[in-house]
């Protein structure tokens, strides 16, 4: 027999509904426990790549085929995180003026 809840509704969801869905994973990209898989040309561009990944502090498996395009998305991604931007905010009626009278905003530039 199912759950019943407020008011009698049964649980229609039963075991489905269990609630562990995340959206932020626990397991940080290009951790020991979720390395980066990138694909690369050459032993020197391996060679450049692996510096670039012990000064971040990031670990990577790095597979060299010459026959295969180069792709390294997933450091780019992972070394140019975004960064919020900060916006200004517009002054209130107010407020005085922000071109240096000593008006107010309203009357002088709004």
């Amino acid at each position: 027999m199912s759950k019943f809840f407020y008011r009698g509704r049964p649980d229609i969801m039963g075991k489905h509904n269990l609630g562990n869905y995340q959206p932020k994973p626990k397991v940080k990209s290009g951790s020991e426990e979720n390395p980066l898989i990138l694909q690369v040309q050459s032993a020197e561009r391996e060679h450049e790549i692996n510096t670039i990944l012990t000064a971040n502090g990031l670990f990577a498996e790095i597979r060299i085929d010459s026959e295969m395009p180069e792709d390294i998305t997933p450091l780019d991604v992972a070394l140019n995180k975004p960064v919020p931007q900060i916006v200004e905010k517009a002054p209130q009626r107010n407020d005085p003026c922000p071109c240096g009278s000593t008006k107010k905003y309203k009357k002088c530039c709004g």
